[in-house]
């Protein structure tokens, strides 16, 4: 997923000077963003309010929009340095194309993570013929500094194990949640999740003090630890839990993401997440003179320019305002 935004803010997120560390309850605005030619998302992290949750540094949340008459996603080739995408979805297909010649479709249930490391780029789109219903969630790791200049990879994971327990449904897509453990690539201690619970089913899931969570509902209105969260809201939740409170009153599903607070500061801007204005700079130099990114074959239409870099050095900004 792109960050197509031409004006994109520089932000210097990390450290855990501004980490919450007891429970909390916080609404994260969405801002809605245009992607690609036909799909508009809610940009959820980073927000007005917060940058990172653990190392998830990066939410966007889509749909469910009927593409049966349109194209449905359609994100041109674009690179990607310093962190990890994730890709998830409930409803539809998104054909992923990179430049390590990964040519793959990705359905429910099923995980796509490109591990972007040193550099690589990348396309989706929805195939020619596909579902009537897009839904899902784009989601951004950063990667700690010992490995951030790592080989980039592609996984696909079409199995992940499962928590279930009292009505509640969980798959394991990143890190481990109650015991079980995905098979994904992480490089810093965290977890990501996508939890269902059916109407008038009622749990209490364990969760780690040490790790900050927050809750991404996608359907129905779950309640977190109190909070009924309409579809494409987010709740913020802090540190300090051993356990977490959920009910539904219809039938719901939300995402899950914790970690421990990362403690190392790092600079995100447009595609890029590095640790200085240099780094960025290179990165976009790098990308528009065609060179460390390769090339992603298959792609109808041109690949996206960089935006320009801001007229002063990115500043720090921390995780939160």
């Amino acid at each position: 997923m792109s960050n197509l935004d031409l004006r994109p803010a520089p932000a210097e997120c990390g450290g855990r000077a501004d980490v919450t560390a007891r429970p909390v309850r916080e609404l994260l605005p969405a801002k809605r963003v245009p992607l690609g030619e036909s799909t508009v998302v809610r940009r959820l992290l980073p927000s007005l309010g917060r940058r990172m949750v653990g190392a998830w540094c990066f939410v966007d949340h889509y749909g469910p929009d009927d593409i049966a008459h349109e194209p449905g996603m359609q994100v041109p080739p674009h690179p990607h340095m310093g962190l990890q995408t994730v890709s998830w979805l409930h409803d539809g297909e998104v054909l992923h194309r990179d430049s390590l010649g990964s040519l793959q479709t990705l359905c429910p249930g099923q995980l796509g993570l490109m591990t972007a490391g040193s550099a690589i780029a990348h396309s989706e789109e929805s195939p020619r013929e596909h579902a009537r219903v897009l839904h899902g969630a784009q989601l951004w790791v950063a990667l700690p500094d010992a490995h951030r200049r790592t080989a980039p990879a592609w996984e696909h994971h079409a199995e992940l194990p499962r928590v279930t327990g009292g009505g509640l449904r969980a798959t394991v897509l990143m890190g481990e949640l109650d015991g079980a453990a995905s098979p994904a690539t992480t490089f810093s201690p965290l977890v990501g999740a996508d939890l269902t619970l059916p109407a008038g089913a009622s749990a209490r899931l364990p969760v780690r003090p040490d790790f900050e969570y927050a809750a991404l509902t996608m359907s129905g209105e779950a309640e977190v630890d109190g909070v009924r969260l309409a579809p494409g809201s987010m709740l913020y939740l802090g540190c300090g839990r051993s356990e977490l409170p959920l009910r539904a009153d219809v039938d719901s599903s939300f995402m899950l993401l914790g970690g421990e607070p990362f403690e190392e500061h790092i600079v995100m801007w447009w595609n890029f997440v590095g640790r200085s204005h240099e780094d960025i700079a290179q990165a976009r130099a790098d990308w528009m003179t065609g060179s460390r990114f390769g090339e992603v074959h298959g792609y109808e239409g041109a690949r996206l320019l960089a935006p320009e870099l801001p007229p002063v050095a990115l500043k720090p900004r921390g995780r939160a305002r």
